[in-house]
C-alpha cells in the first residue's frame, strides 16, 4: 500500500483516545521522514510511559496505508509548573500519601519514581517522611551529616547556598535525585520534632535544594492526614495525589479519610494503588472503594519477597529490572499516573481564567 499525499497531515489526525483530542492538537507530531514506501515517524506524547502506545502505533500505520513504519516515541513531559511559589522548575509535584503507616507507601512512591527516570523524565524525590524517613536506605545511601552545598546566584547578584540532592544511579545508566531527613539525622536516633519543624524539613527540601529542571517531582509524605499534606496544599500547585493502600478493610478505612482530605485541599486525586496484593491480604479491595469514590485506579502491586528484598539490601534501584512480580505493575501504574498528571495539566490549560474588573 502506498502512503497517502500528505503524511504528517494524516498522521497528525490520529486520535489519542487517552486524551480525546487528535495527535496535531496535542502538539504531538514531530518529524515524518519519508523513503520511497516507508516512513520514520517521531512523536511526543504530553507524559512518559504511555499506556496506550501499542495502540496509537496501530492507528498510525493505518493511516498511513499499513506500509513500512517505524516510530519513535520521545515524549515532552507537560505539567502545571508546580514549582513556581517554591521556587522549583517542576511540571509536576507528586503527593504519594496514606491513611495509614505500614502499607508500602514509600516502596510505591520510590517505584513511580524510578518508573519515571528509566523512562527518560528528569526525576526528584522527596522523603517528607521526617519521622520514618525509609528512602535512603532503600536506595544504600544513608549517611550522617547533612547534603553537600553548592551555590545559586540570584536575581539581585548574590549568591544564596543550597542543597544537593543525593544522585541515586539506576541500572539503566540514568539516575534521580534524593532529598531526606535521614541524611541530618542519625539512623537509630528518634526524630523528636514538633509540626512546625517537621514542616520547615520539608519546605527546605523544596525550597533549598538545587533540583534544576524537573518533569516529576515525587513527595513520599508522612502517613496519616497531618501537618505535612496541609504545608504542601498551602506552598504548592500539586499535580495531584496518589493514595496507597492494602486491600484489607482497616486499610481501605483510612485510605477514604486520605482521600477526603485531599480533596478539601483541593489537591487532585488521581488516583489508587493497591499493595500487596495477594492471598495473605486479599484483592481487589481498593479498585472496589476507587470505584465508589470516583477515582481511577492507578495499580495491584502484588506481594513480592523480592522487593523486600532488594529494599533491605539497599538495592531498590532495581526494582524494576529484578522485582519479580512487581516491576510489571509498578510500570503500569507509573504510566497512569503519569496519563493522569497530563490529562490535568491539558484540562488546567484549556479552563479559561475569569478576569476581575
Amino acid at each position: 500500500m502506498s502512503l497517502p499525499s500528505d503524511p504528517a497531515a494524516a498522521v497528525r489526525a490520529v486520535v489519542d483516545p487517552a486524551f480525546g483530542r487528535s495527535l496535531g492538537e496535542l502538539n504531538a507530531v514531530g518529524e515524518v521522514a519519508v523513503d520511497g514506501d516507508a516512513a520514520t515517524v517521531t512523536l511526543h506524547p504530553p507524559c512518559v510511559l504511555h499506556p496506550l502506545r501499542e495502540h496509537i502505533e496501530e492507528k498510525v500505520v493505518a493511516a498511513l496505508g499499513g506500509g513500512e513504519v517505524t516510530i519513535e516515541w520521545k515524549p515532552r513531559v507537560i505539567g502545571r509548573n508546580a514549582g513556581g511559589r517554591l521556587g522549583l522548575t517542576a511540571k509536576n509535584i507528586i503527593a504519594v500519601g496514606s491513611g495509614k503507616g505500614g502499607v508500602g507507601k514509600s516502596t510505591v512512591a520510590a517505584g513511580l519514581a524510578i518508573a519515571f527516570a528509566e523512562a527518560g523524565a528528569k526525576v526528584g524525590l522527596v522523603d517528607a517522611d521526617i519521622h520514618g524517613p525509609s528512602l535512603p536506605h532503600l536506595f544504600g545511601v544513608s549517611k550522617n551529616g547533612p547534603p553537600e552545598m553548592t551555590e545559586r546566584r540570584g536575581p539581585d547578584g548574590k549568591t544564596v547556598p543550597r542543597l544537593v540532592p543525593v544522585p541515586v544511579s539506576l541500572p539503566g545508566g540514568q539516575s534521580l535525585g534524593l532529598m531526606s531527613a535521614a541524611f541530618v539525622i542519625p539512623e537509630r536516633t528518634a526524630a523528636v520534632l514538633r509540626g512546625p519543624m517537621t514542616q520547615k524539613y520539608v519546605l527546605s527540601f523544596l525550597q533549598q535544594a538545587e533540583w534544576g529542571e524537573l518533569d516529576y517531582l515525587v513527595i513520599d509524605l508522612p502517613p496519616g492526614t497531618g501537618d505535612v499534606a496541609l504545608t504542601l496544599a498551602q506552598n504548592a500547585a500539586l499535580g495531584g495525589a496518589v493514595v496507597v493502600c492494602t486491600p484489607q478493610k482497616v486499610a481501605l478505612l483510612d485510605a477514604v479519610k486520605a482521600v477526603s482530605m485531599y480533596r478539601q485541599l483541593e489537591i487532585p486525586v488521581l488516583g489508587m494503588v493497591e499493595n500487596m496484593s495477594g492471598d495473605l491480604f486479599g484483592r481487589g479491595g481498593a479498585r472496589t472503594e476507587a470505584e465508589s469514590l470516583g477515582v481511577p485506579t492507578l495499580g495491584e502491586i502484588p506481594a513480592d519477597g523480592k522487593v523486600r528484598e532488594l529494599g533491605d539490601a539497599g538495592t531498590f534501584a532495581g526494582v524494576l529490572s529484578e522485582g519479580g512480580s512487581a516491576a510489571d505493575p509498578l510500570r503500569v501504574a507509573a504510566g497512569k499516573t503519569a496519563l493522569e498528571l497530563a490529562r490535568g495539566a491539558l484540562e488546567k490549560a484549556r479552563t479559561p481564567t475569569l478576569e476581575v474588573l
